[in-house]
């Protein structure tokens, strides 16, 4: 059993190859997940219902296991903020949004860096955000992932 929030074995495994730089898309849903975002990434389905479950299901606990270092939202064509957006603020808040317009925001999805897709039973319109994985410090990492390291020669204990 996993001590952490984050359960989904395929999320995991996509996190795992993943690394700085990488994208993780999570999408509304209406989003064409199957053909706006990477044939190369992982793919999970998460839309089990309408409303189940939500783009801030996910994202709440994505942020707690991944740093997150850039957030693109799809903005309307209009340029007006769709309200979601206060909450990506809330549980982002040292992230800026950065806003793409529709076409573009699909573009980027499908683009080479793109590792990871999560469709969602989001039912709100403009919910897809597409996050950027940042650098883990190691300052961050836990104590057990260094003890094995021998501090003179670097080599394994």
């Amino acid at each position: 059993m996993l001590k952490t929030r984050l359960l989904h074995p395929g999320i995991l495994a996509a996190l795992g190859e993943a690394g700085h730089g990488a994208q993780v898309l999570i999408a509304d849903g209406n989003y064409p997940l199957l053909t706006r975002s990477s044939s190369a990434a992982h793919r999970v389905y998460l839309n089990l219902a309408p409303g189940l479950v939500t783009v801030t299901d996910v994202l709440e606990v994505l942020v707690d296991a991944i740093p997150i270092e850039a957030a693109h939202v799809m903005t309307p064509d209009t340029g007006e903020e769709p309200d979601i957006f206060a909450e990506f603020r809330e549980l982002l808040p040292t992230t800026r949004l950065q806003p793409l317009r529709r076409v573009p925001f699909y573009d980027a999805a499908r683009g080479p860096d793109l590792a990871l897709a999560i469709a969602t039973g989001e039912q709100r319109i403009y919910a897809n955000l597409l996050l950027t994985i940042g650098v883990v410090v190691p300052a961050e990492l836990p104590k057990s992932a260094a003890t094995g390291i021998s501090g003179t020669t670097g080599a394994l204990e």
